[in-house]
């Protein structure tokens, strides 16, 4: 138990690791484009491609990556905690809201290209490739009927390696392959198997295409942080916890008063789904969030009793089954899901695009734009409703009353 639990810390870190890279890959394309980083001369001396520490904090601030300057040094600071920028001299490991040069060190070539970045990079190069293609290999499949997008037989990958290139035998293929899923890049669509040449499932655990808001990687950070401060494996304290919560919609840390069951919290700016900070009881005292509309966060399960996967689906079963379409709007889509295999909806935001639809508390979710998650967990729910389209198809199983 404990070596899974290593294995999966250590698989958390290099996918968090990965989200940190393509963050700090985006941010700094975007500076470039929006003139910030440019040559510089300071005491006579000429700095290629660098920036403005106080210039670029106040670009953030207004560009609402962060809701402050002190949060912004934050952000900032994480990215030079994972050698992605650096002071042009490397005199100041810290980073300052002060008229400093810094620079990416993608643009000095000061980048470490160890193992793991040359992994993830190649990761990267395969996703761009294979999403790109006209009849791409990534297709919607099903394995012990449930079904998955962007999926993939392990075997075909290993083909598709070897047709364009990339691969000089099955052997090498597999070894890549192996790589690839050590270092969170790839993974089988059930968690349960190691890299096969064989006609098991795997997908891209990083959708390398979806914008990324660094306030989201430093909440992680802090997540993983206390996690690992309490000594607690992630398989147990989260995965494995029947009512932990994820938010989709979120607001700045407040004072939150606290009801003998309920608690309120004020929600606004969409977010991210893993931006929640769990508290040791199993759900998120503080929930980051800006604006007006109220959201009640019940930390009780709204449930009357627990149900497995197979009651929901036995033939006359007392539910209804619903498809619902949710629009999200520039705040999210409003509303709470709790539990793990089956996962259902525990509070609803009563002006939220979600109450619009029809989402009820309790109500089962069965499906994710057609993809079928019944025997999924909140975490892996909120990864689709994130990195997945606007509007989303919800598939649902209401009690009857």
């Amino acid at each position: 138990m404990e070596r899974t639990s290593s294995i999966r810390r250590k698989a958390m870190a290099r996918q968090h690791k990965a989200e940190v890279m393509i963050a700090g890959e985006q941010l700094r394309l975007r500076l470039h484009d929006g003139k910030l980083i440019k040559d510089r001369r300071y005491h006579l001396r000429t700095y290629p491609n660098c920036f403005v520490a106080q210039e670029l904090i106040g670009w953030l601030v207004s560009h609402k990556e962060a809701p402050d300057r002190a949060t912004a040094v934050s952000l900032m600071q994480h990215l030079m905690d994972n050698d992605i920028v650096h002071h042009v001299c490397d005199k100041r490991p810290v980073f300052k809201d002060a008229k400093l040069l810094y620079r990416f060190r993608k643009d000095d070539g000061t980048f470490p290209f160890n193992t793991e970045v040359k992994i993830f990079m190649r990761g990267q190069r395969l996703y761009e490739h294979l999403i790109g293609e006209k009849n791409s290999i990534l297709q919607l499949r099903e394995e012990h009927g449930v079904a998955y997008q962007r999926s993939f037989p392990g075997y075909q990958l290993i083909d598709w390696l070897l047709q364009n290139g990339e691969a000089e035998s099955r052997r090498r293929g597999l070894e890549l392959c192996r790589a690839l899923q050590e270092h969170g890049i790839i993974q089988h669509v059930g968690k349960k198997h190691d890299f096969f040449d064989s006609g098991l499932l795997y997908q891209f655990c990083i959708n390398f295409r979806r914008r990324r808001r660094l306030s989201e990687l430093l909440n992680e950070s802090e997540q993983d942080a206390d996690e690992g401060n309490e000594g607690v494996a992630v398989s147990t304290h989260e995965d494995n916890h029947p009512d932990s919560p994820f938010g989709l919609r979120k607001c700045p840390p407040q004072e939150v008063g606290l009801g003998k069951d309920l608690k309120q919290v004020t929600s606004g700016r969409r977010g991210s789904l893993n931006s929640l900070q769990l508290h040791t009881a199993g759900f998120a005292p503080l929930v980051q969030l800006s604006s007006t509309s109220v959201v009640r966060c019940n930390p009780k399960s709204v449930l009357r009793r627990n149900f497995t996967c197979e009651e929901l689906l036995a033939p006359g079963a007392p539910f209804i089954k619903r498809v619902l379409t949710v629009l999200g709007d520039a705040l999210g889509w409003g509303f709470v899901v709790r539990g793990r295999a089956p996962c259902y909806v525990q509070a609803v935001d009563p002006g939220s695009p979600a109450a619009a639809a029809g989402v009820k508390v309790r109500q089962f979710v069965c499906q994710v734009n057609a993809q079928c998650v019944l025997y999924l967990d909140y975490r892996t729910i909120s990864r689709l409703v994130m990195t997945g389209p606007r509007t989303v198809v919800l598939e649902v199983m209401e009690p009857l009353e």
